[in-house]
C-alpha cells in the first residue's frame, strides 16, 4: 500500500497525522477486503484550497470538509469480484491500483471536531475512511446506501480503537 501526502498548507495537528491517515487507508483497504495492493494521494489544504477544487470540480462555490476522486470503478459499491488491474488503473511504477485522490480541508478538522465533542484525530480518521469509501464505490444519496456506508464508517474506526 502507497499513500502520498502531499500538504499545501501547514498541518496544525498534535497526532502523528501521517501516521494515522495510513493506519487509517490501511484499515479501510482490510476491511473492505480489496484485492490488490492499492496507492491513494492525500491532499491536505485548508478552507481556500478546497473551495477553489469544490468549485472548479463540482460547481460548488464554497469550502467543505472532504473531496473524493475515485479512480476506479466497480459495478457494485465493495464488489470487486473480478476486478482485476489493467492498463489505465495501476500504477506502473509500483503496479498498485490507483484508487484515488481525498482531498482533506485542515481547518474543517479542527471546527467539526470542537462542534462535535471529539478529538481532531477522529475527524481527521472519520473523513479519511469516509473517503475511502467512496473510492470503493460507496455512496450516500440514498437513505440505504448512507446506512451501509455510515456502518462501514463505524466498522472501520470501531475495529481501529478510534470512537467518538
Amino acid at each position: 500500500m502507497t499513500i502520498n501526502i502531499e500538504e499545501d498548507v501547514a498541518v496544525p495537528f498534535s497526532f502523528d497525522y501521517i501516521k494515522t491517515a495510513r493506519d487509517v487507508v490501511q484499515s479501510s483497504l482490510a476491511q473492505v477486503q480489496f484485492p490488490l495492493e492499492a496507492e491513494v494521494y492525500l491532499l491536505l489544504t485548508d478552507d481556500a484550497g478546497i473551495h477553489k477544487l469544490n468549485q472548479e470540480y463540482r460547481q460548488v462555490d464554497s469550502p467543505t470538509d472532504v473531496l473524493s476522486f475515485p479512480m476506479l470503478s466497480f459495478l457494485e459499491a465493495g464488489d470487486f469480484t473480478g476486478f482485476q488491474a489493467g492498463a489505465g488503473n495501476v500504477d506502473p511504477e509500483t503496479g498498485e491500483a490507483v484508487l484515488g485522490d481525498i482531498i482533506l480541508n485542515v481547518d474543517r478538522v479542527k471546527q467539526q471536531a470542537l462542534c462535535y465533542g471529539h478529538s481532531e484525530q477522529r475527524e481527521f480518521a472519520f473523513l479519511i475512511v469516509h473517503s475511502m469509501l467512496h473510492l470503493f464505490g460507496y455512496d450516500h444519496m440514498e437513505a440505504g446506501e448512507a446506512a451501509v456506508m455510515e456502518q462501514k464508517q463505524r466498522d472501520i474506526l470501531e475495529g481501529m480503537g478510534i470512537l467518538r
